[in-house]
């Protein structure tokens, strides 16, 4: 499945830099560290359904928003952040 993060820099070029030395992609070294990090919390949280709060806010996407753009996502978020 293809995605779009925003990584540190200074992670990213770690993170590159270990995949070059281990003549590995950068994904399967994101996707053994995601796996690592999940399977240390696995324990502590066992699988199972999740109660999450509710919000008192009417459902539904505001209007313009489009959940397929993340480029578009990123520059609302971005704009409610200076807004604040």
């Amino acid at each position: 499945m293809r995605t779009t993060i925003n990584l540190d820099d200074d992670l990213l070029r770690r993170a590159k830099r270990l995949a070059a030395t281990s003549r590995r992609t950068l994904t399967s070294v994101l996707e053994d560290a995601l796996r690592e990090v999940l399977s240390r919390t696995g324990a502590m949280h066992p699988e199972g359904r999740v109660e999450l709060p509710e919000s008192d806010c009417e459902p539904g996407l505001l209007p313009g928003v489009d959940l397929d753009n993340s480029a578009a996502l990123l520059d609302l978020m971005e704009e409610d952040d200076a807004s604040s």
